[in-house]
């Protein structure tokens, strides 16, 4: 009998060397929970009696997120994190069990990359998710602000006062998170000097600027803010986890792993170095499903450390980090 409460108590403490047991353990319980999950394995012929490794489970297109109710059993949702996206567009709904849950996941994984919370002061820049509501990515900065004992604030729409606060001189670290054309929007209205700052994007122009590369979007705001790296955040309203990393280099947690997939054999995976399809295992997902098959381009250049290259044609723009 798999054990939520257990599973989730003991999620912090995965490593290299129980991955995939975690992962096959986990994968038993969502075929057997997850009647949406388990009739897309079925469908593939892939039953917990057919995959023995890791590479052997099967991902769930992201698509399903929009077009069915990915739950594990029955339970009530506390919350419903909503994708981005244009009018009109089809939304990606992530139903969450425990919004404390993945509140503490989030401080964990920026915590152990960077530095604690309460130590750092928070300027947000994220309008198009404040105004689009139900956002995975407010409800964790919303903590993450609630964390910080400094002037800690979003600056929607207040670019003047965001501004003076970035060159105002203080002993502690700023943190700048904000989704890619505000921070450009920013740095084009005033050259801006920082003392302490980490400028971090969440990728996404939203159709409000032209795509840019990604080295080509970083160059001009590190010009802009005067910092030698600029940061990035790489998450998704299917994940419960995010991936971080500086010039375009990503890490998850250990709970987390990115694979790269064949784009012309979706059951194969390619070797390091080499491009394709990114696949995603989150353990964090307990109760929905941790194995998800993205539309996004990626590549593995160490054991635990990918790119993003772009999105598949066609594939939905939304917000999180994906500049082609």
């Amino acid at each position: 009998m798999f054990d939520i409460e257990n599973f989730k108590s003991e999620l912090f403490s995965t490593t290299k060397d129980n991955f995939e047991t975690k992962s096959l353990e986990l994968f038993a319980y969502q075929y057997e929970s997850n009647p949406v999950y388990q009739a897309y394995c079925k469908h593939l012929n892939q039953t917990p009696q057919h995959v023995e490794s890791l590479h052997q489970i099967p991902f769930l297109p992201i698509s399903f997120f929009k077009t069915h109710t990915l739950k594990c059993a029955s339970w009530r949702s506390e919350r419903v994190f909503k994708s981005s996206g244009t009018t009109g567009m089809e939304r990606s709904e992530h139903h969450c069990p425990s919004e404390s849950f993945y509140l503490a996941n989030t401080v964990k994984i920026f915590e152990s990359h960077y530095y604690p919370l309460k130590d750092v002061e928070i300027l947000a820049l994220l309008p198009s998710y404040q105004e689009q509501g139900n956002s995975s990515l407010i409800s964790m900065v919303d903590h993450f602000i609630s964390n910080s004992r400094h002037e800690s604030r979003y600056y929607l729409h207040q670019t003047n006062e965001l501004i003076k606060r970035l060159k105002t001189h203080t002993s502690h670290q700023k943190l700048l998170i904000g989704v890619s054309f505000a921070l450009l929007d920013a740095v084009e209205h005033e050259a801006i000097s920082s003392h302490n700052l980490t400028v971090m994007e969440t990728g996404g122009m939203k159709g409000r600027r032209k795509e840019l590369i990604r080295d080509e979007l970083h160059h001009l705001l590190k010009r802009g803010f005067g910092v030698e790296a600029i940061h990035s955040e790489y998450g998704m309203t299917e994940l419960t986890s995010q991936a971080y990393g500086a010039h375009g280099k990503f890490k998850f947690p250990p709970w987390c792993r990115a694979l790269i997939r064949d784009i012309n054999d979706p059951f194969s995976y390619v070797s390091e170095g080499k491009s394709g399809g990114l696949n995603i295992i989150d353990l964090a997902n307990i109760q929905t499903c941790a194995f998800i098959e993205t539309k996004d381009l990626g590549k593995q250049v160490t054991s635990d450390q990918f790119e993003v290259l772009g999105r598949f044609d066609n594939s939905d723009i939304r917000g999180c980090n994906l500049l082609v």
